[in-house]
């Protein structure tokens, strides 16, 4: 049974917590604690699935305490359900709570989170991996993009689309900034998937405490040793040309923004396991090379979870939408997400495989994906056109003057 823990030092909504959460009894072990000293001593004797807490608490405060938590118990969901958004704190919580709701919150729709949350270990079975991603506090970001994004906002006559460009350029940027925007602080009508769209509701202040905060944007470390296929210039460049072809497969579809998104994503769980776990990437590099597999089955013998996981996993902690997160955990096995139409897992997929194999002349064997992923595929989907066609685009859209804006 998931164990879970509610932590708030006002006694009555403790209470009303329990009472209007009393029908979860069957499926969760709930824990009802009135500050965060107990809390912690909680997380020393059992291994919390999730907690969830509120933000004003006397002596030790929500952030202090997700803090400890993201230490002591990395494996476990962090959430906050406050009626207290002012944006200072918001800073402090960017790297720390993985969910923000806001109070009042419906029964329903705050067993609906939790519940997402935890079917995210699902998708992510491996305690070890998880606990790895819980005590990621940031991620890197190019130098080159982190200093562009400084020097542009400090411009009086700055715009949002300049502004959109820089980040969209980065892939752990691009996914912060949407990790922010959606969160229950901005209260959107409906979730905002335009970074241009992020940049305008966020306004220049906000971005501008989000650049210069450590906690969120930091340079990748210099001194980090990665293989020279994963050097993050290599990365970034494989996300674009993924990006713009499943933009460019997508073309007419109402989700076409999504898959532009959802291909500049695709691979940003290799920024976790290189900043996280490089001894074992090196490893599983070492093993695709020795045994001419893919990557990613490689990744699966050593680390039991991918870098696809790993990313899915991250960015639905952050909340962004199912749809994007199955488009990222199985861009390189979409056949085990049974699809009967054409839809954004497929224009990912299908780009990845396509931009896999023109760069393949360029990366190791073991790099280059070898995925099933051609015309049968296509058309078992449904795809309104064909495997000729799918090239024809996705080689098109890589050049210059065809990059879609992001």
């Amino acid at each position: 049974m998931k164990q879970v823990l509610f932590v708030d030092d006002d006694p009555a909504l403790l209470e009303g917590l329990r009472c209007r959460l009393y029908r979860a009894r069957s499926k969760w072990q709930m824990k009802f604690v009135s500050n965060a000293a107990l809390a912690v001593e909680q997380l020393a004797t059992l291994a919390y699935d999730v907690i969830v807490t509120d933000m004003r608490m006397a002596r030790m405060d929500g952030a202090q305490l997700l803090e400890v938590a993201s230490m002591r118990s990395p494996g476990t969901i962090r959430i906050v359900l406050s009626g207290y958004a002012e944006e200072r704190q918001v800073m402090r919580l960017v790297p720390l709570a993985h969910r923000y709701i806001s109070k009042p919150c419906e029964p329903d729709r705050l067993e609906e989170v939790i519940e997402r949350c935890l079917r995210l270990q699902e998708l992510l079975q491996e305690p070890r991996i998880r606990a790895v991603v819980g005590r990621i506090r940031q991620l890197p970001a190019l130098p080159r993009v982190y200093a562009r994004l400084r020097e542009l906002i400090a411009r009086e006559d700055a715009t949002a689309s300049e502004v959109a460009e820089v980040i969209s350029s980065d892939s752990a940027v691009t996914a912060k900034v949407l990790h922010v925007v959606n969160s229950a602080f901005f209260r959107l009508a409906r979730p905002i998937t335009r970074i241009e769209q992020a940049v305008v509701h966020l306004g220049f202040s906000a971005i501008r405490n989000l650049a210069l905060s450590a906690e969120v944007f930091s340079a990748w470390p210099r001194a980090t040793a990665v293989p020279p296929d994963f050097e993050p210039e290599r990365l970034q460049d494989h996300a674009r040309r993924v990006a713009a072809a499943a933009y460019a497969l997508a073309s007419g579809q109402p989700w076409a923004d999504e898959a532009l998104l959802a291909g500049l994503l695709h691979d940003i769980g290799y920024l976790i396991l290189l900043q996280q776990c490089p001894q074992e990437m090196a490893e599983a590099i070492a093993l695709a090379k020795a045994r001419a597999i893919p990557l990613h089955e490689a990744e699966r013998t050593v680390l039991d979870a991918t870098h696809a996981e790993v990313g899915a996993y991250l960015l639905g902690l952050w909340g962004l939408p199912y749809t994007m997160l199955e488009a990222v955990a199985f861009h390189h096995t979409p056949q085990l997400a049974p699809a009967s139409e054409f839809d954004l897992l497929a224009a990912v997929a299908v780009s990845q495989a396509i931009t896999s194999g023109a760069e393949a002349r360029h990366v190791t064997a073991a790099q280059a994906d070898t995925t099933p992923v051609g015309a049968a595929y296509l058309a078992a989907v449904g795809a309104p056109f064909s495997w000729a066609e799918a090239v024809r685009r996705a080689h098109h859209s890589c050049s210059p003057e065809d990059h879609p804006d992001a």
